[in-house]
């Protein structure tokens, strides 16, 4: 049984209708999780919420996990694309808090993706993408095989922001600021793993 979130994603439909059910389906998910934590959910609420059958919901999906898997695989697609020019931004820092300040606007949907049952299956996924994100990117460090250090940086990256929305309870990441995140994950594993900013600057002067 394939256990991956590749797996566990419904092919996407073609049908107008079934397309408009599935978008629904994805969108009440997104904005449920604004407000109660995924664990909390019912596919009944999910469903009033979309504005589709209750019998509707699994012609699409089986579980809503697999629901969630495929809100899982966008919105790690959208972050990535916020995290991977943290390798290569002029200003690192301001980077890194960009992808904190997202995750904190969004605490309970990254909670129930970093932190809940399927978190993972989401690391893979994450790392999985990342990878393919970086297929032509160059290491910093002549010792460090290129792919490697995107498998570092990016399972580091995810720990420490499970980590931060995991402090909370039922408020993630209410404990400490994306500003105080920020200089820790770009302390830890961004600086070490590319350089500082200024590091980097004064090397390319």
């Amino acid at each position: 049984m394939d256990t991956s979130l590749t797996g566990l994603k419904r092919e996407a439909p073609t049908d107008a209708r079934q397309v408009r059910s599935r978008q629904a389906l994805t969108s009440a998910l997104l904005a449920l999780l604004e407000i109660k934590p995924f664990d909390q959910l019912t596919i009944r609420e999910i469903s009033a919420r979309a504005g589709t059958g209750y019998a509707t919901f699994f012609r699409h999906y089986p579980t809503k996990e697999a629901l969630l898997a495929d809100v899982a695989a966008h919105e790690i697609e959208d972050l990535l694309g916020r995290t991977i020019p943290i390798l290569y931004a002029a200003n690192s820092y301001e980077s890194t808090l960009e992808v904190c300040r997202h995750v904190h606007e969004h605490a309970m949907l990254w909670s129930a993706l970093l932190t809940g049952g399927a978190a993972g299956i989401v690391r893979e996924e994450f790392i999985r993408q990342a990878l393919g994100l970086a297929k032509s990117a160059q290491s910093h460090h002549p010792w460090l095989p290129s792919d490697l250090g995107t498998i570092h940086g990016t399972g580091a990256t995810i720990d420490i922001l499970a980590w931060w929305l995991a402090q909370g309870g039922d408020k993630p990441a209410s404990t400490r600021s994306p500003e105080e995140v920020a200089t820790i994950l770009h302390r830890l594993v961004i600086a070490p793993l590319i350089g500082d900013t200024v590091e980097r600057q004064a090397a390319r002067a």
